[in-house]
Protein backbone atom coordinates (compact mmCIF):
# COMPACT_ATOMS: atom_id res chain seq x y z
CA UNK A 1 0.00 0.00 0.00
CA UNK A 2 1.58 3.39 -0.53
CA UNK A 3 2.43 6.45 1.92
CA UNK A 4 -0.92 8.17 2.99
CA UNK A 5 -1.37 11.39 0.97
CA UNK A 6 -2.12 14.10 3.35
CA UNK A 7 -5.43 15.46 3.26
CA UNK A 8 -4.94 18.12 5.88
CA UNK A 9 -3.44 21.17 6.16
CA UNK A 10 0.34 21.06 7.32
CA UNK A 11 1.87 21.32 9.81
CA UNK A 12 -0.78 20.31 12.08
CA UNK A 13 0.74 20.15 15.22
CA UNK A 14 3.93 22.79 14.93
CA UNK A 15 4.10 23.84 18.40
CA UNK A 16 4.99 20.43 19.56
CA UNK A 17 6.19 18.38 16.99
CA UNK A 18 7.84 17.92 13.79
CA UNK A 19 7.78 15.51 11.08
CA UNK A 20 10.66 14.23 8.83
CA UNK A 21 9.49 13.19 5.89
CA UNK A 22 11.74 10.84 3.80
CA UNK A 23 14.24 11.41 0.77
CA UNK A 24 11.86 9.45 -1.41
CA UNK A 25 8.31 10.13 -1.72
CA UNK A 26 7.36 6.31 -1.72
CA UNK A 27 9.75 5.11 1.30
CA UNK A 28 8.34 4.38 4.33
CA UNK A 29 10.79 6.19 6.71
CA UNK A 30 8.92 9.33 7.91
CA UNK A 31 9.01 9.87 11.47
CA UNK A 32 8.01 12.51 14.06
CA UNK A 33 10.20 14.20 16.60
CA UNK A 34 9.27 16.28 19.24
CA UNK A 35 9.74 20.40 20.04
CA UNK A 36 8.94 20.79 23.69
CA UNK A 37 9.76 19.60 27.13
CA UNK A 38 7.19 18.26 28.93
CA UNK A 39 6.97 16.64 32.24
CA UNK A 40 5.74 12.10 32.51
CA UNK A 41 1.93 12.35 32.33
CA UNK A 42 2.03 15.87 30.74
CA UNK A 43 -1.32 16.59 27.55
CA UNK A 44 1.24 16.36 24.62
CA UNK A 45 -1.83 16.57 21.82
CA UNK A 46 -5.91 16.52 21.48
CA UNK A 47 -7.20 13.54 19.99
CA UNK A 48 -10.52 16.01 19.30
CA UNK A 49 -13.75 15.79 17.31
CA UNK A 50 -12.53 17.57 14.15
CA UNK A 51 -10.39 16.79 12.88
CA UNK A 52 -10.77 13.37 14.26
CA UNK A 53 -13.45 11.58 12.60
CA UNK A 54 -14.97 8.01 12.79
CA UNK A 55 -13.98 5.31 10.68
CA UNK A 56 -16.03 3.32 8.66
CA UNK A 57 -13.22 0.14 9.01
CA UNK A 58 -9.58 -0.30 10.20
CA UNK A 59 -6.95 0.79 8.08
CA UNK A 60 -3.19 0.94 8.18
CA UNK A 61 -3.53 4.70 9.43
CA UNK A 62 -6.37 4.39 11.72
CA UNK A 63 -5.98 3.93 15.39
CA UNK A 64 -8.65 1.64 17.23
CA UNK A 65 -11.08 3.37 20.61
CA UNK A 66 -13.19 0.51 21.29
CA UNK A 67 -14.19 -3.13 19.97
CA UNK A 68 -15.27 -2.23 17.13
CA UNK A 69 -14.60 0.81 16.53
CA UNK A 70 -11.99 3.27 15.01
CA UNK A 71 -10.42 6.52 13.86
CA UNK A 72 -8.99 9.05 11.44
CA UNK A 73 -6.41 11.38 12.89
CA UNK A 74 -6.45 13.62 10.04
CA UNK A 75 -3.53 15.65 11.08
CA UNK A 76 0.09 14.84 11.56
CA UNK A 77 -0.18 12.75 14.84
CA UNK A 78 -0.55 9.88 11.98
CA UNK A 79 2.99 10.32 11.59
CA UNK A 80 3.83 8.91 15.30
CA UNK A 81 5.64 5.88 14.96
CA UNK A 82 5.18 2.29 16.77
CA UNK A 83 7.72 1.49 19.89
CA UNK A 84 8.39 -0.78 22.33
CA UNK A 85 10.01 1.68 24.71
CA UNK A 86 7.10 4.74 23.52
CA UNK A 87 7.59 8.34 24.43
CA UNK A 88 3.67 8.79 24.35
CA UNK A 89 0.72 7.00 25.15
CA UNK A 90 -2.97 7.56 22.79
CA UNK A 91 -5.02 7.38 25.86
CA UNK A 92 -8.24 6.67 23.51
CA UNK A 93 -10.58 6.95 26.98
CA UNK A 94 -9.67 10.74 27.48
CA UNK A 95 -8.88 11.10 23.69
CA UNK A 96 -5.65 12.53 24.78
CA UNK A 97 -1.67 12.08 23.60
CA UNK A 98 0.23 11.92 26.81
CA UNK A 99 3.60 11.98 27.50
CA UNK A 100 5.10 8.66 28.68
CA UNK A 101 6.74 7.54 32.15
CA UNK A 102 10.03 9.28 31.21
CA UNK A 103 8.55 12.33 30.33
CA UNK A 104 9.37 14.32 26.43
CA UNK A 105 12.76 16.28 25.50
CA UNK A 106 13.03 18.22 22.48
CA UNK A 107 14.48 15.96 19.78
CA UNK A 108 13.17 12.84 21.05
CA UNK A 109 11.52 10.76 18.65
CA UNK A 110 7.45 10.50 19.48
CA UNK A 111 6.37 7.15 19.35
CA UNK A 112 3.64 4.79 20.94
CA UNK A 113 2.79 0.87 21.64
CA UNK A 114 0.46 0.35 18.62
CA UNK A 115 -1.15 -2.69 20.63
CA UNK A 116 -1.90 -0.50 23.03
CA UNK A 117 -4.45 0.74 20.64
CA UNK A 118 -4.65 -2.17 18.38
CA UNK A 119 -6.22 -5.63 18.66
CA UNK A 120 -5.97 -6.97 15.63
CA UNK A 121 -4.02 -5.37 12.83
CA UNK A 122 -4.69 -6.39 9.79
CA UNK A 123 -0.70 -5.87 8.35
CA UNK A 124 1.57 -7.09 10.72
CA UNK A 125 5.48 -6.03 10.53
CA UNK A 126 8.51 -6.22 11.82
CA UNK A 127 9.46 -3.63 14.69
CA UNK A 128 13.62 -2.61 14.31
CA UNK A 129 13.27 -0.05 17.33
CA UNK A 130 16.37 -1.20 18.59
CA UNK A 131 15.26 -1.91 22.33
CA UNK A 132 16.52 -4.40 24.45
CA UNK A 133 12.91 -5.04 24.78
CA UNK A 134 12.04 -5.41 21.18
CA UNK A 135 8.90 -7.07 20.83
CA UNK A 136 9.76 -8.33 17.35
CA UNK A 137 6.59 -8.59 15.03
CA UNK A 138 4.14 -6.57 16.06
CA UNK A 139 0.19 -7.47 14.95
CA UNK A 140 -1.42 -6.37 17.55
CA UNK A 141 -2.23 -7.15 21.38
CA UNK A 142 -4.35 -10.37 20.32
CA UNK A 143 -1.34 -12.04 18.92
CA UNK A 144 1.21 -11.02 22.11
CA UNK A 145 1.99 -13.53 24.71
CA UNK A 146 1.23 -11.92 27.95
CA UNK A 147 4.74 -11.62 29.20
CA UNK A 148 4.71 -8.93 26.29
CA UNK A 149 2.56 -6.75 27.26
CA UNK A 150 3.94 -6.53 30.94
CA UNK A 151 4.98 -3.49 31.83
CA UNK A 152 3.20 -1.56 29.00
CA UNK A 153 0.53 1.27 29.51
CA UNK A 154 -2.98 -0.49 27.51
CA UNK A 155 -6.47 0.94 26.96
CA UNK A 156 -9.30 -0.15 28.35
CA UNK A 157 -10.80 -1.65 24.98
CA UNK A 158 -7.61 -3.77 25.06
CA UNK A 159 -7.73 -4.86 28.60
CA UNK A 160 -11.47 -6.08 28.18
CA UNK A 161 -10.83 -8.28 25.41
CA UNK A 162 -7.18 -9.64 26.65
CA UNK A 163 -9.46 -10.93 29.47
CA UNK A 164 -12.22 -12.35 27.09
CA UNK A 165 -9.49 -14.06 25.69
CA UNK A 166 -7.76 -15.21 28.76
CA UNK A 167 -11.17 -16.88 30.23
CA UNK A 168 -11.85 -18.17 26.48
CA UNK A 169 -8.94 -20.18 26.92
CA UNK A 170 -10.03 -21.49 30.44
CA UNK A 171 -13.00 -22.44 28.80
CA UNK A 172 -15.43 -20.08 30.84
CA UNK A 173 -16.58 -17.90 28.02
CA UNK A 174 -19.11 -20.19 26.19
CA UNK A 175 -20.96 -19.48 23.30
CA UNK A 176 -22.77 -16.21 23.30
CA UNK A 177 -26.46 -16.40 23.17
CA UNK A 178 -26.88 -13.24 21.19
CA UNK A 179 -28.51 -11.58 24.33
CA UNK A 180 -25.50 -10.30 26.44
CA UNK A 181 -25.48 -13.60 27.99
CA UNK A 182 -23.18 -16.66 27.08
CA UNK A 183 -23.99 -20.09 27.35
CA UNK A 184 -21.84 -20.58 31.28
CA UNK A 185 -24.06 -17.49 32.06
CA UNK A 186 -21.51 -14.88 31.81
CA UNK A 187 -23.01 -11.50 30.78
CA UNK A 188 -21.45 -8.47 28.71
CA UNK A 189 -20.96 -5.25 30.48
CA UNK A 190 -23.16 -2.47 29.74
CA UNK A 191 -20.67 -0.53 29.03
CA UNK A 192 -19.07 -2.68 26.10
CA UNK A 193 -22.16 -1.81 24.38
CA UNK A 194 -22.43 2.08 24.88
CA UNK A 195 -21.15 4.03 22.32
CA UNK A 196 -17.43 4.62 22.60
CA UNK A 197 -17.73 8.65 21.52
CA UNK A 198 -20.60 8.92 23.85
CA UNK A 199 -18.59 8.08 26.75
CA UNK A 200 -15.17 9.76 26.03
CA UNK A 201 -17.33 13.12 25.35
CA UNK A 202 -19.38 12.36 28.12
CA UNK A 203 -16.16 12.28 30.31
CA UNK A 204 -14.87 15.16 29.07
CA UNK A 205 -17.72 17.10 29.91
CA UNK A 206 -17.19 16.16 33.29
CA UNK A 207 -14.07 17.29 33.41
CA UNK A 208 -15.15 21.09 32.05
CA UNK A 209 -17.55 21.42 34.40
CA UNK A 210 -14.90 20.67 37.75
CA UNK A 211 -12.71 22.94 35.70
CA UNK A 212 -15.66 25.33 35.51
CA UNK A 213 -16.68 25.19 39.32
CA UNK A 214 -12.63 25.39 39.94
CA UNK A 215 -12.25 28.79 37.91
CA UNK A 216 -15.16 30.17 39.36
CA UNK A 217 -14.32 29.51 43.01
CA UNK A 218 -11.34 31.03 42.10
CA UNK A 219 -12.75 34.09 40.47
CA UNK A 220 -15.44 34.45 44.18
CA UNK A 221 -12.14 34.26 46.41
CA UNK A 222 -10.39 36.86 44.60
CA UNK A 223 -13.19 39.00 44.57
CA UNK A 224 -14.31 39.12 48.18
CA UNK A 225 -10.81 39.40 49.07
CA UNK A 226 -9.99 42.65 46.92
CA UNK A 227 -13.88 43.77 47.66
CA UNK A 228 -12.38 43.48 52.00
CA UNK A 229 -9.67 45.26 50.95
CA UNK A 230 -11.13 48.14 48.83
CA UNK A 231 -12.20 50.36 51.65
CA UNK A 232 -10.38 52.81 51.12
CA UNK A 233 -7.21 51.34 52.13
CA UNK A 234 -4.24 53.06 50.38
CA UNK A 235 -1.98 50.43 48.36
CA UNK A 236 1.72 50.30 47.90
CA UNK A 237 1.69 52.31 44.60
CA UNK A 238 -0.60 55.31 46.27
CA UNK A 239 -4.16 53.87 44.65
CA UNK A 240 -6.72 53.39 46.56
CA UNK A 241 -8.68 50.36 45.81
CA UNK A 242 -12.51 50.36 45.28
CA UNK A 243 -15.25 47.64 45.45
CA UNK A 244 -15.86 48.50 42.00
CA UNK A 245 -12.45 48.73 40.42
CA UNK A 246 -11.85 44.97 41.92
CA UNK A 247 -15.26 43.51 39.90
CA UNK A 248 -14.43 45.42 36.99
CA UNK A 249 -10.65 43.47 37.27
CA UNK A 250 -11.77 40.40 38.17
CA UNK A 251 -14.32 40.37 35.09
CA UNK A 252 -11.49 41.79 32.74
CA UNK A 253 -9.50 38.66 34.25
CA UNK A 254 -12.48 36.23 33.95
CA UNK A 255 -12.81 36.89 30.00
CA UNK A 256 -9.19 36.21 29.23
CA UNK A 257 -8.15 33.04 28.26
CA UNK A 258 -5.66 30.63 27.54
CA UNK A 259 -6.47 30.96 24.68
CA UNK A 260 4.07 4.96 13.75
CA UNK A 261 8.94 5.56 11.34
CA UNK A 262 5.84 6.72 10.21
CA UNK A 263 1.91 4.91 10.72
CA UNK A 264 1.42 4.14 7.26
CA UNK A 265 3.57 0.81 7.39
CA UNK A 266 3.32 -0.24 10.95
CA UNK A 267 1.05 -3.12 10.11
CA UNK A 268 -2.03 -0.40 10.45
CA UNK A 269 0.69 2.34 10.91
CA UNK A 270 4.40 2.55 10.79
CA UNK A 271 7.49 3.91 10.16
CA UNK A 272 11.39 2.33 10.28
CA UNK A 273 9.55 -1.04 9.81
CA UNK A 274 8.92 -3.29 7.09
CA UNK A 275 5.88 -5.39 6.01
CA UNK A 276 6.31 -9.37 6.85
CA UNK A 277 5.85 -11.30 3.51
Amino acid sequence: MPPLTPHWQQPSHSDVQKVLYAAEKDSFTTKSISTVDLPPNAVFAKLAFPPCTLAEKATYATVQIGRDQHMNLNSDLVYINHGCVPSVIFDTSSLNVIVGPKGLKAGDELTFFYPSTEWDMAQGFDCFCGADTCRGFIAGAKNMKKEQLEGLWLNDHIKRLLEEKKAQAQGKNGQNLGNGTTTNGKVVRDEDAEDLVAQVLRQSLRQAELALQAAQKGLDTYLSHRATSSNGVAKGNGVVATQASAETLGRRGGEQRRGVTNRELSGEMGGDTKVAI
